[in-house]
């Protein structure tokens, strides 16, 4: 075994533990009182910069001008990693939660926390269920001016390549009436891969495309705003690999 896999066992990985025990009790005690989420954001945004700090993370953010700090998004990344959340986190500029799978916010404890701080669970394997879902956080979003943070691919991909987006996105872009915002992550995947917990330090690109509005739009053309931000994701991604 080489010295960076013991250095990442002996010094990284311990380093993201403390991180994430320390920053998770004071996320969970603000949570007691903090009902809009903000502080716990906040405490999340230091975690992530602690993350990418331990991992030895070297990260050059592209577009940032394209999106208002001040507006409200569905913003859509690829999704190749553990990674990607710290990265977000720390360089997406606007107020947002983010949209999980159902799984996720069932977990003891961490489930609730997650909750209290404004996320918001889908279950996939009830269309129906999962479209009044979309429906209401569209509401909330279009009411309360936060944005929420979509992996359309509904997972992380095995081969870091990009896969087939849902629509649940743009379904809840429509309905919220808030722009769609394709995100590229570039070499995350090279940090952390996927099955794996070994970290290694290297440069990942986040690139950020032109909003694509939804203004006047139906739920019925979800899917062609689907198309158009799948093809802007992978454009992106194109551009950082370049």
């Amino acid at each position: 075994m080489t010295s960076s896999y013991w250095f990442s066992l002996l010094v990284r990985a311990p380093l993201v533990v403390l991180f994430t025990a320390v920053m998770g009790t004071l996320s969970l005690i603000a949570s007691l009182w903090d009902k809009d989420g903000r502080q716990q954001l906040a405490i999340a945004r230091v975690w992530a910069r602690l993350l990418l700090w331990a991992a030895g993370a070297k990260v050059k953010a592209v577009g940032l001008e394209k999106i208002d700090p001040r507006g409200t998004y569905v913003v859509c990344p690829n999704h190749v990693s553990y990674m990607d959340t710290p990265v977000l986190l720390t360089y997406i500029p606007v107020n947002f939660r983010f949209l999980a799978k159902e799984e996720l916010l069932a977990i003891p404890f961490i489930g609730g926390h997650l909750k209290r701080a404004g996320n918001i669970s889908v279950p996939l394997d009830d269309p129906r269920a999962a479209l009044r879902v979309l429906s209401a956080a569209g509401k909330a979003m279009h009411e309360n001016g936060v944005s929420m943070l979509v992996f359309p691919e509904g997972g992380r991909s095995e081969t870091g390549e990009l896969r087939e987006f849902k629509d649940g996105a743009a379904y809840l872009a429509i309905k919220a009436q808030a722009p769609l915002v394709p995100v590229a992550l570039i070499g995350v995947r090279d940090i952390l891969p996927m099955h794996s917990h070994h970290l290694k330090p290297g440069k990942v690109t986040l690139r950020i495309g032109d909003p694509i509005p939804t203004e006047g739009c139906k739920p019925s053309d979800r899917t062609e705003l689907t198309a158009r931000l799948h093809a802007a994701v992978r454009e992106l991604i194109a551009q950082g690999q370049a």
